[in-house]
């Protein structure tokens, strides 16, 4: 099984044009996902769905994810309007108010949740929504990816990062700890691919769709602007999600067009050839 992952597409930065950057960059992690061979299986829209929350922008995506040949799980980031979301969605991934629900996705289940806070750029969980989470853990002893926004970890990037102390960050580590059936968090807001390993099981940060952030680990002075680069237009960026049936093996890519070094022909069938004999050799205790 395949799912693919998009986060922080921003749609609206540029309200009224529409050759908008943004758009541009989603629309080339799109076609790239539907040139892949296979196709994935769903794809997760992991929150920054828009830049200010309109209507107009959900209209736009819903538009877009409609058309595509997969489902599309929504989740919502600070950048994000619960209300105008869901006057846009309805109330079909809503539960208590949030945007957080279940999807059973063959062999896995997908469990969405709502970490927007508005009026805030962390995120926030409060008791109610923790107490929602643990029923559905509770409920299943099935594979399971959490899907969220904000990821609870330190990113080592002085503005792009999370208090480990936070109360909501301590509050979903109680839930997910001790449960050996969640597989992945798999999350977006910091613009960059990231995997670190949290609360018992593995984190992974999707790249932005949108422009990514700038990689820096020298300490921040916000009473001092030292001129270093905070957006940075590298490739729109997306993640793919590879179930095997035994491990959730995670994938980064990049939109728009690459030139190929090199094709699968005469040229590389003798390489292609040395390492399926050695793999299969292993296999049967010959190597």
């Amino acid at each position: 099984m395949l799912i693919a992952q998009v986060t922080d597409i921003h749609l609206g930065f540029q309200p009224d044009d529409p050759a908008e950057l943004n758009r541009k960059r989603f629309d080339d992690v799109i076609e790239t996902l539907l040139a892949l061979n296979p196709r994935p299986d769903l794809l997760l829209a992991t929150g920054d769905l828009t830049e200010h929350g309109a209507i107009a922008s959900y209209k736009t995506l819903r538009a877009i994810c409609e058309s595509l040949p997969f489902p599309v799980l929504p989740a919502l980031g600070n950048h994000d309007d619960r209300k105008n979301f869901r006057a846009v969605y309805g109330e079909e991934h809503c539960t208590d108010g949030f945007v957080q629900y279940t999807h059973e996705a063959g062999p896995l289940r997908i469990i969405v949740l709502d970490t927007l806070d508005e009026g805030r750029h962390g995120g926030n969980f409060d008791a109610g929504r923790a107490a929602w989470l643990e029923a559905q853990l509770a409920a299943s002893d099935k594979p399971t990816i959490i899907v969220l926004h904000h990821p609870p970890i330190e990113s080592g990037n002085g503005w792009m990062t999370e208090d480990l102390d936070a109360e909501w960050v301590q509050r979903l580590r109680g839930v997910v700890s001790g449960k050996p059936h969640v597989l992945r968090l798999v999350t977006g807001h910091l613009h960059r691919a990231i995997v670190t390993s949290w609360g018992g099981t593995t984190l992974a940060v999707c790249p932005s769709s949108a422009p990514q952030v700038a990689i820096d680990f020298r300490e921040l002075d916000p009473d001092a602007p030292d001129g270093r680069d905070m957006i940075v237009a590298e490739s729109p960026g997306f993640a793919l999600h590879y179930w095997t049936g035994r491990d959730l093996i995670t994938h980064f890519g990049a939109g728009g067009e690459h030139p190929v070094l090199a094709r699968y022909n005469s040229r590389m069938q003798p390489t292609v050839r040395h390492i399926l004999a050695e793999r299969i050799g292993a296999h049967w205790g010959e190597g």
